[in-house]
């Protein structure tokens, strides 16, 4: 029995809010043993008080050991089994720039990266360009066209960008063509069935025809595919929990995973400060707020420490405004852990706290690594947060006589 077909029959509907704020890439590691973490680090004196008011943890992505990409991460968050629902990034992507999807199709995200004279990789996110040169760029790339399919090449944000590829007999069962290192030449795309073979001719096809367009362009003088998938139909939250949910999201792929599950997405602006504002506008419309951040991630992933101490002590000062709300459930945590010393996402567990007015209280004092490792909720899988969600907002029914 699934999460899912355990509570559905347990719904039940009353006003409560539930607020989950995702620091993307929250966890981190100390530089040097013995050290302290960035949240560790970090004077975070508003999210330290919301531990000791609730009940903190840890989260496990999806077990013990494994890696999650951002799409796993957060479909767990959302009560999702990531092992169930494997969903390739090239949809999120899409979805999150609001490309009409359709059957026939097959998404892939697209990172700009930089090779040198001898096609090796020297920068797998071409120096992050601005989202102007990666409109340019994609613009280029639009000339390409491939018998036998149409081509889709969308902008998305600074190195990232969609292309996809409509036509009969394709399928997605196809390797990522970024080998996740530098001095490395980028990978052939290949497929693990017939459709999938035929589709990876053909992106292998778009990548030989972007490197010769791009060729004088550098930084942005080749592509990677990666996360090539066609469109899932899956339930919506609101199918599965009986919520309203809205996305408070600025990066297009936490919009498309939020379209995915069927949240509304909200125009924000781009700082943390209007996405407050958003919140705060939409408070009386929904049930379920799903409040994204991402900059603890992309510092982490720049092997930036300072910054992305900075950027949590950026997000602690937040807290009191959506704790002024009132928020029946508030939950704080990560899709997974992005050690700067790692320069990338890694198996760590993610911290986690959740304040309710039922909860019971631990003794944790302070929001950290170290701290949530003894807290009342342990260690526990991510899928099954959601579920204690619920069940503090008062939203679930006894199981059972």
């Amino acid at each position: 029995m699934t999460n899912h077909d355990l509570i559905r029959p347990l719904i039940e509907k009353n006003d409560s809010k539930i607020v989950l704020l995702v620091a993307d890439g929250l966890g981190g590691l100390p530089p040097t043993p013995g050290g302290s973490t960035e949240l560790e680090t970090a004077r975070t004196p508003h999210l330290d008080a919301a531990a000791r008011d609730g009940v903190c943890g840890l989260s496990i992505p999806i077990r013990l050991g494994i890696t999650p990409g951002s799409g796993p991460g957060h479909l767990g968050l959302f009560g999702y089994d990531p092992l169930q629902y494997n969903i390739g990034r090239g949809i999120l992507e899409a979805l999150g720039i609001n490309f009409p999807v359709g059957p026939k199709d097959v998404a892939a995200r697209g990172n700009f990266c930089s090779i040198d004279d001898h096609g090796r990789i020297v920068d797998r996110r071409a120096g992050r360009p601005s989202t102007e040169r990666c409109v340019q760029m994609c613009q280029k790339m639009q000339s390409i066209r491939i018998p036998g399919v149409e081509v889709f090449v969308e902008p998305v944000r600074e190195h990232r960008f969609v292309v996809v590829l409509r036509g009969e007999d394709l399928s997605d069962q196809i390797n990522d063509t970024d080998p996740q290192i530098v001095g490395h030449e980028p990978l052939k795309a290949l497929g693990r069935d017939a459709p999938s073979q035929r589709a990876a001719e053909l992106f292998n096809q778009f990548i030989s025809e972007a490197g010769r367009i791009l060729k004088d362009e550098a930084p942005t003088n080749m592509v990677t595919l990666r996360g090539f998938a066609r469109y899932p139909r899956i339930e919506t939250m609101e199918e599965v929990y009986g919520l309203r949910a809205v996305a408070i999201a600025v990066y297009p792929m936490y919009k498309g995973l939020a379209r995915l599950v069927g949240m509304t997405v909200a125009e924000t602006g781009s700082t943390l400060k209007e996405q407050i504002e958003t919140l705060q506008a939409l408070w009386k419309e929904y049930d379920f707020f799903f409040l994204h951040y991402k900059y603890t991630d992309s510092t982490g992933e720049d092997g930036n420490f300072a910054a992305k101490v900075q950027m949590i002590e950026a997000l602690d000062q937040v807290i009191p405004a959506i704790r002024d709300l009132e928020p029946d459930v508030f939950m704080v945590t990560g899709d997974h852990s992005t050690p700067s010393k790692m320069k990338s996402h890694s198996w760590h567990p993610v911290p986690t706290l959740l304040l309710a007015e039922n909860c019971r209280t631990d003794n944790v004092q302070a929001f950290s690594e170290s701290a949530c490792l003894f807290g009342g909720l342990g260690q526990f899988l991510a899928k099954d947060l959601m579920i204690m969600a619920m069940a503090h907002a008062g939203r679930l029914s006894k199981y059972g006589a």
